[in-house]
């Protein structure tokens, strides 16, 4: 498989790619930069935060949920508008959002983690028709929020345990018992940072040092990698005709000695479909 670059913006913390269903757009964060990018055609877009952003799930074509350190808010692409939803961890300065993801319902899973990966300082969120609630605590950098094609399994991980946990998923999509451990890399010293599942219910993880996003079947069993020209992978998505395309977003961050690719995002042409983006479902009040 050929990987090329599909934006060569260097990021210091790539993180968080969307393909927006309805735009036909892919768009990712830089953490660390507080902004977020995309292209349109060949015209490169940003906006600057004044805060650290880090995921989004869309709302309609021209508005995304975006998670900041402070809150979770609706932003108009076109306007450059925000509207704040709901407070996010703002009175905590340890903190800041990480990885999240749309579930099948409409909710939105979003991560936090202590600004230097302070232990156990993080937890993991569901917001879901106006409400915020912690699902998991004591997690140190949160990341691989994604669910199974059939709506019955949640993932998600504290990449410093290396292993990627699977939840099952109750009524209204909520989490119904605890958690089991899904994939273990301890043995293999791998890092595991943002994931996806692809329509066949197989798990897609970027992990962090090892120029990889490696693929896992359901029964987490290893099946693939593909590499990539950089160290520092950290989330992937699917994206373009038939959500064939994977793309994948880098950092820079923690590299002494930076390589030309470093921090951009790539993408490659893949044999398998990935799942659309779930939309976020939002009570306007």
């Amino acid at each position: 498989m050929s990987v090329t670059v599909h934006d060569p913006r260097a990021c210091r913390l790539g993180e968080g790619p969307l393909w927006h269903p309805e735009r036909r757009q892919l768009f990712w964060f830089d953490i660390l930069g507080k902004r977020l990018l995309s292209r349109e055609g060949t015209d490169q877009r940003e906006w600057q935060f004044d805060e650290h952003v880090s995921a989004a799930g869309w709302v309609d074509e021209d508005r995304l949920l975006i998670a900041s350190e402070i809150a979770l808010f609706l932003f108009d692409l076109e306007t450059g508008t925000r509207r704040d939803l709901v407070s996010l961890e703002a009175d905590n300065p340890v903190t800041r959002s990480n990885d999240g993801r749309a579930d099948p319902w409409g909710g939105f899973w979003i991560g936090t983690m202590g600004r230097n990966a302070e232990e156990k300082s993080g937890a993991i969120y569901r917001y879901y028709r106006g409400e915020l609630r912690c699902l998991f605590d004591g997690i140190t950098i949160s990341n691989a929020i994604c669910f199974s094609p059939d709506r019955a399994t949640a993932y998600f991980t504290d990449t410093r345990s290396r292993q990627i946990m699977r939840q099952p998923l109750g009524k209204d999509g909520w989490p119904e018992g605890e958690p089991a451990v899904f994939v273990d890399l301890t043995g293999e010293g791998l890092n595991p940072d943002g994931a996806v599942v692809d329509a066949e219910g197989c798990l897609w993880n970027a992990q962090w040092g090892a120029a990889r996003v490696a693929r896992y079947g359901p029964d987490g069993r290893f099946l693939s990698a593909i590499p990539f020209p950089v160290r520092q992978m950290t989330c992937p998505a699917f994206g373009g005709d038939g959500l064939r395309r994977l793309f994948a977003t880098s950092a820079t961050q923690g590299l002494s000695e930076k390589a030309t690719a470093d921090g951009q995002t790539f993408a490659t042409e893949v044999d398998v479909a990935g799942q659309a983006e779930h939309r976020v479902l939002v009570d306007e009040a």
